[in-house]
């Protein structure tokens, strides 16, 4: 059942037979308790999920926050002081009173697991009217037999570790443009592939791939050029980068050219063109596609991207020993 205190936050109250898994606080002679006038009780310490806790519990409620007629019950955090500055845990809890008669705990929380924030401006939150206490005092409802209640606490802390990823997206990198002259190029023809030195446009390190002979659609038939991501060598990094692959026309200044935009990562480094010029005009004198016996390719970066995944700490809280 899902109510709604003055306060405006929702809170839901189930009954189950299994014991709170953090906490109990057994208090006997618990009129004596509230004649003494005492305002709260704090319970001892627990420890939950890494930290330490306490409810704290006011007999006659927490006046200060509309709690008149009811208890009050919060859940505060305890022995931060050796959390580093800004220090945050987000949790979600349950706290309890126990039905004796019917051996049964009434749970309260936040409706739908709300996750809280505790933190060194706000260590306590629970309920202003945890339990009204016309229906606390009536024996036959069982939260207090023989002057004795008990209540409870589970708390659940978020994972502190979490996946991050970085994008960041450079338009026109520095260096952009790599130029790799093929000398010698007929006695390399049976190599596969021909692989140029290490370009860095930007801060990341590329590499030209030549196919003399083509593969895939173009082998035997046409040139193929890629181009090979350096630094995809982890399952965490991928690059983006949208690019222009050119066989240079040294003549006619009719260069092949395509334009393509990728992906690359460690499962899949290069991308590029099985078919970027056909061999028929490779070897025809007069396109210029061949000088001196030099092949000019090239490579041109217009928009480039790195996104890297790692693990951090979500600004939960941090020891400092």
């Amino acid at each position: 059942m899902a109510t709604k205190p003055s306060n405006e936050i929702v809170i839901t109250r189930t009954a189950r037979h299994f014991r709170p898994t953090h906490f109990l606080l057994k208090i006997q002679s618990y009129s004596l308790l509230c004649e003494t006038g005492v305002e709260k009780y704090e319970s001892g310490v627990f420890e939950a999920g890494g930290h330490k806790w306490r409810l704290s519990l006011y007999p006659k409620g927490n006046k200060k926050m509309n709690g008149t007629d009811h208890i009050s019950l919060y859940l505060s955090i305890v022995d931060t002081e050796k959390y580093s500055l800004g220090w945050e845990v987000y949790a979600t809890f349950k706290l309890f009173v126990f039905d004796q008669i019917r051996d049964k705990f009434l749970t309260i929380q936040d409706a739908e697991g709300t996750i809280r924030r505790f933190h060194d401006i706000k260590m306590e939150w629970g309920f202003d009217k945890f339990f009204p206490l016309d229906s606390f005092n009536v024996l036959p409802n069982g939260y207090l037999v023989n002057d004795c209640c008990v209540f409870g606490a589970e708390v659940f802390v978020h994972e502190r570790s979490a996946k991050r990823d970085n994008l960041s997206m450079i338009k026109e990198p520095s260096n952009r443009i790599m130029t790799w002259k093929i000398e010698n190029f007929s006695t390399q023809q049976d190599k596969v592939p021909i692989y140029s030195r290490i370009y860095v446009v930007g801060d990341l390190k590329w590499k030209l791939l030549v196919y003399p002979k083509g593969i895939h659609e173009g082998a035997n038939k046409a040139i193929s050029v890629f181009l090979y991501s350096v630094d995809c060598v982890t399952p965490d990094l991928k690059i983006f980068a949208e690019f222009k692959l050119r066989i240079k026309d040294q003549v006619n200044n009719k260069h092949a050219e395509e334009k393509t935009k990728y992906w690359f990562s460690s499962a899949f480094s290069d991308w590029g063109f099985s078919q970027l010029l056909l061999r028929k005009d490779l070897e025809d004198v007069s396109k210029g596609f061949i000088v001196e016996d030099t092949l000019i390719v090239e490579a041109e970066i217009m928009v480039m991207s790195t996104a890297s995944s790692s693990r951090y700490l979500s600004r939960n809280c941090t020891c400092e020993d």
